[in-house]
Order: structure tokens, then C-alpha cells, then sequence
């Protein structure tokens, strides 16, 4: 079984309730949501990177030696079967797996050991019409649920969001505002003065304020 990858490498966790804990990142090639602010449009292209095995992955990912293992992209469920082999080998192994996925590709059937790191995708977006809501359903408290946020408008839509649905069931929500497009700061003024985030949290892309990739 082989994927498309387009890089392997070490950094640190930026984003979900293991912020800052060291990574070992598995980025495949290939999206077909179309994020207006996309920030890894290198990965976007299904033919970008190259070819390599299961095997070959696992070989890598053991050579850089970390316990944290994310597989993202791209959209990682867009080669479902390949990360299914990945993950289910790579957790026998030992290793702690997220999977971040863009919440647009159904979960259902994952190793229920993978921590799926799941966006809902707001309006300045262009793709939370494609959000599948069965997903919701599938998500337990192994699992998060992201909210990039590029506007007042994307606030306000994700407070309604989880005025519509139960999401007691995750570990976590987070709030994270898209990098260039809107102040941290901004987003921490509205959530403090506002009860209809309930439970969500704010979430700095942490990498990027280290400018780690």
C-alpha cells in the first residue's frame, strides 16, 4: 500500500489540547475542499510529493523517533485506505495518532485509537456547505473539533453551530483565528464577553507564532 506524501518532518504541535508537545508530521498530497486561506496550498495537488509505502512511512516516522505521530495534509481521508494501514500500524507500534481532517470526508471506520482533530469550516471559507454532519456522530472524547475563524461572521456562525449541536461528547473545541486575517486578541475580546461559546477554547496556531512550519 503505498500514499502520496508530500514531506515527513519534526516540528512542534501547534494547534489542539497537545499544543506544544513535539510532533512527528505525515503530510499527504491532495484537498478538494478548497479553503479560500488555505495555509498549506503546496499540499492542494494530489500528484505533489511522492510515493512511498507504508513500510517506508513507518521506517521514517521511526527514525525521527517521537511518540506523537500526526498524519494531515492536504486532506488526509482523500487516501482513506492507505492511512488506515498507517495509523493501525503505527498505534500497534505504540505511538499516540491524530488524523486532522477538514470534516468535509465521513470518519466513520477510523481505528478508534486515532485522536481525529476535525474542522467545522465556516463561511469566509467557501466550503462549510460541504461539512458532513455525520460526523458528528462518530466523534467521542478521543477527539476535538476545530473552528478557524477569519471574521465576526465566522464567530457568529460558529456560536450557532454549537447552539445547534451537542458536542459535550469531544475533548475539546477550539476557536483558532486564521493567521493574517484575524488578531488573536479580536477573538479573545468577543469569546470573553460572550456565553454562547460554551465550552470552546481559544486556540493560537502556536507553530506559527514560533514560525515553525
Amino acid at each position: 500500500m503505498n500514499l502520496r506524501v508530500v514531506e515527513i518532518f519534526r516540528s512542534i504541535q501547534g494547534e489542539s489540547t497537545r499544543a506544544g508537545q513535539p510532533c512527528t508530521f505525515v503530510r499527504l498530497a491532495g484537498c478538494d475542499v478548497g479553503c479560500a486561506w488555505c495555509d498549506t496550498p503546496e499540499a492542494q495537488d494530489p500528484a505533489a510529493g511522492h510515493d512511498l509505502s507504508v513500510g517506508d512511512i513507518c521506517a521514517e516516522v521511526e527514525t525521527l523517533g517521537l511518540p506523537l505521530v500526526e498524519i494531515t495534509g492536504g486532506e488526509p481521508l482523500l487516501q482513506r485506505r492507505g492511512v488506515g494501514e498507517l495509523s493501525g500500524r503505527l498505534l500497534d507500534a505504540g505511538r499516540t495518532v491524530m488524523l486532522e481532517t477538514s470534516g468535509c470526508h465521513p470518519v466513520a471506520g477510523l481505528d478508534p485509537r486515532v485522536e481525529v482533530i476535525m474542522d467545522a469550516k465556516p463561511p469566509s471559507s467557501g466550503a462549510a456547505d460541504g461539512f458532513c454532519q455525520a460526523n458528528l456522530g462518530e466523534l467521542d472524547g478521543n477527539d476535538e473539533v476545530k473552528f478557524p475563524l477569519a471574521d465576526r461572521e465566522d464567530y457568529e456562525w460558529a456560536c450557532a453551530f454549537l447552539a445547534r449541536h451537542d458536542l459535550s461528547q469531544v475533548r475539546a473545541v477550539h476557536f483558532s483565528p486564521v493567521w493574517g486575517r484575524l488578531e488573536p486578541r479580536t477573538l479573545a475580546g468577543w469569546m470573553r464577553l460572550d456565553r454562547s461559546v460554551g465550552r470552546a477554547v481559544l486556540a493560537v496556531q502556536l507553530h506559527r507564532l514560533l514560525d515553525l512550519r
